[in-house]
């Protein structure tokens, strides 16, 4: 299956136990197998895989210098990281081959500081090393996915039944992790109040830990319980403790409802299943004979470009919904699928500054076509896609191989789009709830047309 994903790694928006799907990539047909491993760790076969990939697909000229470098860098931060004193790794020399110097500084990190088991294997030092390689770039989205990470992102890509508590999570700026629970599912049933920060999981301070790592706390067999200390957002502040049984979750990407006249339709993301839901929820407001559509894409970090381009066909019927941009200048364009449902107008758009990638595709298709209102605030402005290149081991590669640009030839890297009405929210009001401004700024145009 081929993956074209455009998510963007926004302040961490995961669902903790429920179906989600991230990234935007596009995934290559098939796995890569390479032969050139040494005793010293499997992973190490991909090295050279992994270095022609990146010359041969990344969007932008490679350096390969540059490259050795990082890993050695990155090396020596994890080992001083890893409680290593003063560490040490030879520099390759510089008329080395890539590989080749890429290698001999690996090996000389495992021969000085390797251990059988624990932080310091062979295996990990290894997926470091990968993890400086793909990282030289300095490009956030070009990564390694070891096969844990691999794992996870293929979970929440295709979706599917696990067990959780049902809960949004988010990790702020400063360390707080705050969770925001899903109407129907454990945690909500449990009392949990539409936003809060949680501090301790089963009695272990969560505060600037890793979002996988609380994910994976939060997260455990079906039938068992999980304790969680939390308190309120707005003062006065109010602690809260939980033991939530965690069930088995699914959570569909769509929520959807009638507000008064109008089709309210907010999108978690662009997965395997999006189009359809939205189709449905759609075409549910036809049969209800709905007066306007409202799609919130707020909070929507992107997900699989043809999800996007299936969505945004949906309001138009016909012309370019994306164009693709290689590093050879060689453009592909996504065009409009024929099968456009008549009568969705007036229609509006909401955004804020966490949609991105397959969101902004879907906003600039439609506010390039004039086919809606897009109300809130700037987006976040990912317009780069990924490739993701499975090894066979079950790590993988995400690499940038592309920029995508709106209809009107608009790029969104680092740009973002501009609302057609800009209207400011605190981004932890959650959305929907009565003082939602955005929500009723849609309603009041709406009523207005």
């Amino acid at each position: 299956m081929k993956y074209r994903l455009l998510c963007a790694a926004v302040a961490a928006f995961i669902l903790v136990g429920c179906a989600h799907h991230a990234p935007d990539v596009a995934s290559a047909n098939g796995l890569i197998s390479s032969t050139s491993a040494t005793a010293a760790g499997e992973n190490r076969a991909h090295f050279d895989t992994a270095i022609g990939l990146l010359q041969a697909q990344y969007y932008k000229p490679i350096n390969d210098k540059q490259i050795v470098t990082f890993e050695r860098k990155t090396l020596l931060e994890y080992l001083r990281y890893a409680k290593v004193h003063a560490p040490i790794i030879s520099e390759a020399p510089s008329t080395d081959p890539t590989v080749t110097a890429l290698l001999a500084q690996l090996h000389d990190a495992e021969h000085r500081y390797a251990r059988p088991t624990g932080p310091l294997s062979d295996t990990i030092l290894s997926e470091v090393a990968l993890s400086g390689i793909m990282s030289a770039q300095g490009d956030p989205y070009t990564v390694y996915l070891p096969k844990r990470d691999y794992s996870g992102l293929q979970e929440m890509l295709q979706g599917g039944n696990f067990s959780g508590i049902g809960v949004y999570i988010y990790a702020l700026k400063d360390g707080d992790v705050l969770l925001q629970p899903i109407e129907g599912m454990p945690a909500s049933k449990a009392g949990m109040n539409p936003v809060e920060i949680v501090t301790k999981v089963d009695g272990v301070s969560v505060h600037k830990k890793p979002l996988d790592s609380v994910m994976r706390m939060i997260r455990g067999p079906v039938g068992s319980t999980v304790k969680m200390q939390t308190h309120t957002v707005e003062k006065p502040i109010r602690t809260h403790n939980y033991t939530i049984t965690r069930e088995i979750i699914h959570v569909p990407t769509v929520m959807t409802r009638q507000i008064g006249k109008y089709r309210y339709i907010r999108l978690i993301d662009f997965g395997t299943t999006s189009a359809a839901e939205v189709r449905k929820a759609l075409l549910a407001g036809v049969a209800d004979h709905a007066k306007g559509y409202i799609l919130d894409l707020r909070n929507n970090g992107g997900g699989l470009v043809d999800a996007a381009v299936h969505i945004s066909s949906d309001f138009i019927p016909e012309g370019t919904i994306v164009s693709t941009v290689y590093r050879n200048g060689h453009s592909e364009v996504q065009e409009a699928d024929g099968k456009a449902i008549g009568g969705l107008s007036p229609l509006v758009v909401l955004v804020n500054k966490y949609s991105a990638s397959a969101s902004e595709i879907t906003t600039g298709a439609l506010q390039d076509d004039k086919r809606a209102m897009v109300i809130g605030t700037k987006t976040f402005g990912k317009g780069v896609v990924q490739q993701i290149f499975p090894f066979d081991d079950g790590s993988a590669v995400k690499i940038t191989v592309a920029r995508y640009l709106t209809p009107k030839g608009r790029s969104i890297q680092h740009k973002g789009l501009i609302p057609d009405m800009i209207v400011p929210q605190d981004p932890l009001i959650p959305l929907g709830a009565p003082d939602d401004k955005q929500l009723q700024a849609a309603i009041t145009w709406l009523n207005a047309h």
